[in-house]
This record gives C-alpha cells, sequence and structure tokens, in this order.
C-alpha cells in the first residue's frame, strides 16, 4: 500500500487496514487497536497509536506478536520485512552464524520465546553481542526489552508502510 500519508491507510476497509497491520505486527489485537483508531491523519499519530496498542498487550497478545519473527540469523527467512531487517546478517562468517544458532537456541530455552531485537542497520557480530548481553537478563527485564524492540520494529515497518522517508 504505497502512501505519501496516511491518507490512503485511512482510508482502508476495517479488514484490509487489519490485513496490512498484521504484516507489521502478527498480534492480531495489536492490529485490531490500530486500525480501530483510524483516521489518523499524521504519520506521528498512527506512530502515537501503534505505541499505546503494544503498551497495552496482555503477555499472551504479545507472544501471538513474536511469533510472526524468525529468529536472527535463519538463513530460511522468508517475509520480506524481515529478509530486509537482517540484511547484517548476509556478510556474516560462518563462527557467527553458528553461535546466533547456538545462542539463540540457549535464549529459547531460557526465556521460551524467539530472541527479539530490531535488526535494522545492525551486523551479525553486533547482534551477537546484544543477544549475548540479553542471555544475562531476569525474565522480567527481558519481557520488557522485547516490548521496546518490538516497538522499534512496528515503528520502522509502519514508517515503511505509510511511506515515511528513510524507513
Amino acid at each position: 500500500m504505497p502512501a505519501q500519508d496516511t491518507a490512503a491507510f485511512d482510508a482502508l476497509d476495517d479488514e484490509e487496514a487489519r490485513r496490512v497491520l498484521l504484516a507489521v505486527c502478527s498480534s492480531p489485537a495489536w492490529a485490531e487497536r490500530v486500525s480501530g483508531g483510524r483516521p489518523y491523519g499524521t504519520v506521528e499519530a498512527v506512530h502515537l497509536a501503534a505505541e499505546a496498542a503494544l503498551a497495552g498487550l496482555t503477555e499472551a497478545e504479545v507472544d501471538a506478536a513474536l511469533a510472526g519473527h524468525p529468529r536472527i540469523g535463519d538463513p530460511t527467512v522468508t517475509a520480506a520485512a524481515s529478509r530486509r531487517e537482517q540484511a547484517g546478517m548476509a556478510s556474516a562468517s560462518e563462527e557467527t552464524l553458528a553461535a546466533l544458532a547456538e545462542g539463540n537456541a540457549r535464549y529459547e530455552e531460557r526465556f521460551g520465546h524467539v530472541y527479539l531485537v530490531c535488526a535494522s542497520g545492525r551486523g551479525a557480530d553486533e547482534l551477537l553481542a546484544v543477544l549475548r548481553t540479553r542471555l544475562g537478563n531476569t525474565a522480567e527485564e527481558e519481557r520488557a526489552r522485547l516490548r521496546v524492540e518490538l516497538a522499534a520494529i512496528n515503528r520502522i515497518r509502519l514508517g515503511r508502510l505509510l511511506g515515511e522517508s528513510g524507513a
């Protein structure tokens, strides 16, 4: 849905708005809340509504959002947004990819969900270092951190959807 502002987004029927929003964040509750707030009129208003919707999600609804994100460094990533966001993985060494796979497994065992990080503009070594640091978090710290990361990812994806330059 190309748009230079929110006019095209605001004009979508409810079903189509939810569909395009689910490509941003796979939480149906989030998509419903953001869609239901239209019309917004400005890109910033959409971003503020998206952040408020994310803040209001239950942990189960956040888990639904996490389910839409592949592992960092997974060579089978097929979603265009995830491939674009993980572009820094293309030059990763075999050693770094193996360490990421091992770190992802440890993370998932420890926290019960995929390691979520805003990967845009970051290289594999940096993402591995962040992963290793976050393995030291408590479960509560990590749940808070993943909401911050999810908000950053959603902001980038929404910006792209709404035609923001640089998104």
